[in-house]
């Protein structure tokens, strides 16, 4: 996770003006009751050791150790009015910001937020920049006390998220954690995206906390949301390894991972081709090997080019027979073969011929797993684009096994909001 930091501090103190040295309303000393009723003034002799002519030069040269010795003598007059110790500390923050005296740099701006004379946008700066330099102090109530003031004051909209990272950064990753998750559920029941920043932060949240289940939830948020090919692979990997995840469904997995991602890894490609092969689904192995090599991920080696003459002739041979099949699986006395041969015209593309025989094969009946059955159906429905019809299929998908996870994986594919990329243009911790 990349941690919320105050950038360049310093340079925003500058920018605001601490650096100069402010000027003073008047320099007479008020001699009368009239004029002590004013009380924006500095009083004569005073004045003469906050003269900006001097004291600005002496700043510009570093010589803070003059500037602090007049001001100094400024401090040590008796019955100072507000506006004279607010000035003089104004003064004393400019030497602490040139001399990078945080303590002192703190007391100041504390100082001169509290003092009441402060415009509502210099006031909010002020509480940034005292948020920034209490981070660095790892003072995070008082981190967080600022941050919720300045962003009272700015109206900043990223403020709870910067709150939200103080707290993972002082290791607050409980609350944080179940915080996230609430705001997770609310986004998706409103559809109102989360920020990659936060699911990332979820993400970390929940690794540290070892919560193997709510980093996956994590992931998926970002697969909704913010699809990537490293999200997508996570996200399938740490599915094989749920503890009551079913082997059958390797190949489904890989599936999903071909269609979602821009390219896989040549073990998957790999493995998908000689599961495939080991199903009787010839043409998709040969699809998918022909594509793993084509793309540059899968090396022929010895091992794979056995592999692709097997597949090669395998799938030829499908092709030719492939009328002669559909006779043979009407007459079988259950539905699997109808479900496997509609699957395979799926993946040559002819989706209604294919999609019509695995609905036959389902209502034929007498299936091992009627529940796999249908999530083929719904999937086969998201590849020939009819997206209506796969959602409404995969949402009937039960199982504790993997094959729910699937069904629902397979949605957020249909609903991503832009393909998938292999962009890697953010970083999760």
């Amino acid at each position: 996770m990349t941690q919320f930091r105050f950038a360049r501090i310093g340079l925003l103190l500058a920018a605001i003006g601490l650096g100069a040295v402010p000027a003073l309303v008047q320099t007479a000393h008020a001699q009368d009751k009239k004029a002590e009723a004013q009380p924006e003034t500095v009083r004569k002799d005073m004045a003469k050791l906050l003269d900006g002519k001097v004291l600005g030069p002496l700043l510009d040269a570093k010589k803070y150790g003059e500037v602090t010795a007049m001001l100094d003598q400024a401090d040590a007059m008796p019955n100072k009015s507000s506006y004279e110790q607010y000035f003089i500390n104004r003064m004393r923050l400019a030497v602490a910001l040139g001399m990078d005296d945080k303590p002192k740099l703190i007391a100041m701006l504390e100082s001169a937020v509290a003092s009441g004379r402060l415009e509502k946008d210099e006031k909010a700066k002020f509480t940034q920049a005292l948020a920034g330099y209490y981070q660095e102090q790892k003072n995070w109530p008082k981190t967080i006390e600022n941050l919720q003031k300045y962003g009272e004051l700015s109206g900043d909209a990223k403020v709870p998220r910067q709150i939200m990272a103080v707290r993972f950064e002082s290791g607050d990753y409980k609350g944080v954690q179940t915080d996230l998750l609430k705001k997770l559920e609310e986004g998706i029941k409103n559809n109102q995206p989360m920020t990659r920043e936060e699911l990332h932060m979820l993400a970390d949240a929940s690794h540290r906390l070892k919560d193997k289940n709510n980093y996956l939830v994590a992931l998926e948020g970002l697969v909704r949301w913010h699809p990537r090919d490293r999200y997508w692979s996570d996200m399938l990997y740490r599915t094989r390894g749920k503890e009551n995840y079913n082997i059958r469904f390797s190949s489904d997995i890989v599936r999903l991972q071909k269609v979602a991602t821009t390219k896989m890894e040549e073990q998957d490609y790999i493995e998908l081709a000689e599961v495939d092969q080991l199903e009787g689904q010839f043409i998709e192995g040969k699809a998918v090997l022909d594509a793993g090599i084509a793309n540059g991920a899968v090396t022929q080696n010895a091992k794979v080019k056995k592999l692709k003459a097997e597949l090669d002739k395998q799938a030829a041979d499908d092709m030719k027979n492939i009328a002669s099949s559909e006779s043979s699986a009407r007459k079988a006395k259950n539905g699997t073969g109808l479900v496997n041969l509609g699957y395979a015209f799926v993946t040559m593309g002819q989706y209604d011929k294919g999609l019509g025989l695995i609905q036959e094969g389902i209502a034929k009946g007498g299936l091992k797993n009627a529940d796999d059955a249908k999530l083929r159906l719904g999937y086969s429905y998201a590849m020939a684009g009819k997206k209506e019809e796969a959602i409404k299929i995969l949402e009937t998908v039960q199982g504790a096994d993997g094959r729910a996870d699937l069904a629902r994986y397979w949605i957020l594919w249909i609903n991503r909001p832009y393909p998938a990329t292999a962009g890697d243009d953010d970083k999760q911790g």
